[in-house]
């Protein structure tokens, strides 16, 4: 036939040898080896980040609810909102400015934990003005 090669053997090396095959599998392998580590690491991102929103959110309805400036108390208060527990301690915060003005408004320092049901923290220190009962 006029495709054969002029080798008198050419019949024989038609195909793949068996050495061939394993190598090329060898390779697929290794290439879905390596996608498949990148999904499981894409999906393990994707979960952190979830939780972190979630945690976010939780903290963000925690300030949002707080008591007005004068109903929260000098202390620690503790609770759970959305399976997250948090804690606040409020504390004052001591000022001493020489020569200033005397004024009605004390600074009140909020420390926030918030704890995730996976165990992560958020930690929210923030101060506002509190109006002095005594002036």
């Amino acid at each position: 036939m006029w495709w054969r090669s002029a080798h008198p053997d050419a019949e024989n090396d038609a195909g793949f040898t068996l050495v061939e095959a394993l190598a090329a599998l060898a390779v697929m392998a290794a290439g879905l080896a390596a996608i498949g580590a990148l999904a499981a690491s894409s999906l393990s991102a994707t979960a952190h980040t979830e939780r972190h929103v979630a945690q976010i959110d939780a903290t963000r309805a925690i300030l949002a609810g707080m008591p007005k400036r004068n109903a929260l108390a000098y202390g620690r208060s503790t609770g759970t909102l959305l399976a997250h527990r948090w804690r606040i301690d409020a504390s004052p915060v001591p000022t001493s400015l020489a020569g200033s003005a005397p004024t009605s408004w004390r600074p009140q320092g909020i420390a926030l934990l918030v704890t995730s049901p996976s165990g992560g923290t958020i930690e929210v220190d923030t101060i506002r003005l509190r109006k002095d009962a005594s002036k």
